[in-house]
């Protein structure tokens, strides 16, 4: 089955609406907690922010690496997870992560996945494909400034669930 921009559309719209805190809330609590948000969910990617704060520093007074890659995971992770519906389940699991820093990552940090266009045709393709498939995708983090303090590749590995159906 292919996924239709219909399915996209509907949930991206939910996720951008005002009670996507419950989503982090139920899904991913320590994004929640630390203080993800989602700037941005459309056709052609999406990005998250976090700022900045106690709850999410580092002992060099900077973002902990750990809740960098969390906002960037959740940038990539929405691309694919938006396409889970009844006709078209499928397991994901992430299965490598490369991070690197470049500056201090202080203020509000913008993590960006313009990669809609490429999940879109992966999804199609891993339905087809019985055996499942892997994606890379890239994501960048600037600051306020609009400086790069890093970039990530993760490594997302899907499979249809026909048992499930």
């Amino acid at each position: 089955m292919n996924p239709t921009n219909s399915i996209n559309s509907t949930f991206r719209q939910r996720a951008l609406g005002p009670f996507f805190w419950l989503f982090l809330l139920r899904k991913l609590p320590l994004a929640f907690i630390a203080g993800v948000k989602l700037k941005k969910f459309d056709a052609e990617g999406t990005a998250t922010s976090l700022k900045f704060k106690w709850i999410n520093q580092n002992p060099f007074k900077s973002m902990y690496f750990a809740a960098m890659q969390m906002a960037a995971e959740l940038a990539t992770g929405l691309l694919l997870f938006q396409f889970l519906t009844k006709d078209t389940r499928f397991s994901m699991l992430l299965v490598s992560v490369e991070a690197n820093y470049s500056k201090k990552a202080i203020g509000n940090i913008t993590f960006s996945c313009p990669q809609g266009d490429r999940v879109n045709s992966f999804i199609t393709s891993m339905i087809a494909n019985p055996d499942g498939e892997t994606i890379v995708l890239p994501v960048v983090a600037v600051n306020e400034a609009g400086e790069e303090v890093g970039d990530f590749k993760f490594t997302w590995s899907c499979r249809t669930n026909k048992a499930r159906k």
